[in-house]
């Protein structure tokens, strides 16, 4: 979701050609062609497609200007907005918005909600804009989006902003800021004293930023960071303080609404690889726990296997879904779960393992909230969490949540609306760019027991879960989250102009 240790692949769109020199143009085409042939051809139509609707109008007026954008041009580094009514700032959000993972998830939380309350207010001193960015565009992810979010992307990609009239929020990791340390196109885009200001929107998994990246978000003019844990981590590592805000991610509580779905049928998305076929056996009268992740270390998937097949045998009236997909790894989750349990000291039981099924298929957007209605209580035993997505979007959907009492989790988890997970001891990152840093392991033999208690007392379970979606309306909702955006950007603009 919000890993900072992926090095991304490279997204130059077309619509960077609106936003440079001319002499740049044949290089960014021929860079363009060349990511494109390496797609299959129908994700290559698609996708040229999906830039091409993106970035129709903004080509048109870069080759074909009119006399009075060509006027424009000459007086500002950008063309201007078309009606010259309109509100004197422009905030340019740049983030993975078609990429699906944790900073696309949240950038569109942050931007529906601006969005509506922006529509509400006749003398706004901004309007938005927005910029792929951070990441490779995930046509699947495009496709699930429902039409209204598509349609505003549409009309937010094509708005345009003077550069010297601009806000500009990179929300990525900082190794995307200008200049990019991986192929990406940089944010901002071109040096930042071209802009009125610059935030950095980014968020870490261990207990520390390393020296590149302090350096990086000191150049910018504010960092926004999205738990009190961050503002620690950040300051104490050398990030100016002044510059530090807490800024938190909101969740759509009218979307993941329980009362609005019928839930996902998991026996036909759901692969079994453990335990014995259930052909035959009523699904529906198991209890049922969801995990959703990335396949990498840092989410502890090795923690909730080892504590649920340790607890849980073939006999128990339970199931455990994993939703999860590739991260530099290849897709066959069925084999590396069977090897990492037959490879370990656990000894199967008795009477067999307890079940486990994989979902690998996408499941689109706009069915993850029949997701989380088909399962009993949801568990993210991870080592080290930026906010959670999946966390709170369970949360908002009434359900249990079993996850780890460290970083990021530790903003909205209480005794009260969740079972938080104690952990046994801080353990060295071993490899990758943040080698040396400390994350959390949780302990195994405490979930043992707290996955045992939520199966057996469903009733208190419930309760949390419906605590936790009160806290999530109370705390987080996009109208709060909103207010709280706005209020700094104000502040802001109120400052410079």
């Amino acid at each position: 979701m919000d890993s900072a240790e992926n090095k991304r692949t490279g997204n130059h769109s077309l619509r960077l050609i609106s936003k440079v020199k001319p002499i740049y143009v044949l290089s960014i085409l021929v860079l363009f062609l060349a990511i494109s042939f390496g797609l299959t051809k129908t994700n290559r139509y698609k996708l040229c497609n999906l830039k091409s609707i993106l970035s129709r109008q903004k080509l048109l007026n870069f080759f074909h200007p009119t006399p009075l954008q060509k006027k424009r041009n000459e007086n500002t580094q950008m063309p201007s907005a078309e009606s010259e009514s309109e509100p004197p700032f422009c905030v340019q959000w740049m983030a993975p918005f078609l990429s699906g993972g944790g900073y696309s998830s949240e950038a569109w939380s942050y931007i529906l909600a601006l969005s509506n309350y922006l529509k509400t207010q006749k003398n706004s001193r901004f309007r938005l804009s927005i910029e792929q960015h951070g990441d490779q565009e995930n046509l699947e992810f495009w496709e699930g989006l429902p039409l209204e979010m598509r349609n505003l992307a549409i009309e937010l990609y094509q708005s345009e902003c003077r550069w010297n009239q601009t806000v500009v929020v990179c929300h990525s990791e900082p190794g995307a800021w200008y200049p990019p340390l991986f192929d990406t196109l940089p944010c901002p885009l071109i040096d930042y004293s071209n802009f009125k200001v610059v935030i950095g929107r980014t968020m870490f998994e261990t207990d520390r930023v390393n020296s590149e990246h302090v350096s990086r978000c000191n150049r910018m003019d504010f960092v926004w960071v999205p738990t009190e844990f961050h503002v620690n981590a950040f300051t104490r590592s050398g990030v100016d303080p002044f510059k530090v805000k807490k800024i938190v991610q909101s969740v759509d509580l009218e979307f993941f609404d329980p009362s609005k779905y019928k839930p996902l049928d998991f026996s036909s998305i759901g692969t079994l690889v453990l335990g014995s076929d259930l052909t035959g056996l009523n699904l529906e009268e198991k209890f049922v726990f969801l995990s959703v992740f990335k396949w990498e270390y840092r989410k502890g998937w090795d923690v909730l296997l080892r504590s649920y097949v340790k607890e849980f045998s073939g006999v128990d009236n339970v199931a455990l879904y994993l939703l999860t997909n590739p991260y530099h790894s290849d897709r066959d989750f069925g084999n590396k779960i069977v090897q990492y349990v037959e490879g370990s000291d656990l000894e199967k039981p008795i009477n067999g393992w307890a079940h486990v099924y994989v979902i690998d298929e996408h499941i689109v957007q706009v069915d993850l909230p029949r997701l989380y209605k088909a399962a009993d209580a949801f568990v993210l035993p991870s080592r080290g969490e930026g906010w959670g997505r999946p966390l709170v979007e369970a949360m908002a959907m009434s359900l249990p949540v079993i996850a780890t009492n460290w970083s990021g989790p530790t903003e909205y988890l209480t005794d009260e609306n969740s079972y938080p997970l104690p952990v046994d001891r801080m353990s060295e990152v071993k490899g990758g760019p943040f080698k040396g840093h400390l994350w959390a392991e949780p302990s195994v033999d405490k979930l043992q027991l707290l996955m045992r208690h939520v199966m057996s007392n469903p009733e208190e379970a419930k309760a949390k879960g419906r605590q936790a979606r009160n806290d999530m309306s109370r705390s987080f909702s996009p109208e709060i989250v909103a207010q709280i955006v706005l209020d700094h950007l104000q502040q802001i603009i109120n400052n410079i102009g």
